[in-house]
């Protein structure tokens, strides 16, 4: 079974990170959507609310995923998680430079997994979390940037 882990902060999951979970399905028999705990870094939503989002995200899609969370590391989770590979999106060049040092310090770190970049498609190449939470700051509609489910969630967020 080859599994993949798919990394990030999913504060909030989006259209485009569904986007690169379907199609890294098609790849790997397994994903492992693995959320960063970043001491330095500030979360809307809790890590709770975070995996919960994910898997309401998933649900009904018929893809062996599993939602997970991690601390140091994305190489030492790796070899504990003994997966195959690291799935991750690129939506622009900038985020080619950025991916491409990663990469290259994780294979530094860990040679036996590969990381496979998957372009994202079109219709989400502009979509972040950052901006969504940013829109959704102020009441504008994100409901075809994001699940409803993580639209409502950002509603509540913002204007209790």
């Amino acid at each position: 079974m080859k599994v993949a882990v798919y990394p990030g902060s999913f504060d909030p999951i989006t259209f485009g990170h569904l986007d690169i979970i379907q199609r890294g399905a098609k790849v790997f028999d397994k994903i492992i959507v693995a959320i960063l705990i970043n001491s330095s870094k500030q979360p809307l939503f809790t890590m709770e609310e975070r995996k919960q989002m994910i898997l309401e995200s998933v649900k009904g899609m018929g893809l062996d995923i599993e939602v997970d969370s991690f601390e140091g590391l994305l190489m030492d989770y790796v070899q504990k998680r003994e997966v195959h590979g690291v799935l991750r999106g690129l939506r622009a060049i900038s985020d080619f430079e950025y991916e491409l040092q990663i990469a290259s310090i994780n294979r530094k770190l860990y040679d036996k997994v590969e990381t496979l970049f998957l372009m994202s498609n079109n219709q989400h190449s502009f979509i972040s979390s950052q901006m969504v939470k940013e829109v959704a700051k102020y009441g504008a509609d994100v409901s075809e940037l994001v699940p409803v489910h993580v639209a409502q969630a950002l509603a509540v967020k913002y204007h209790k």
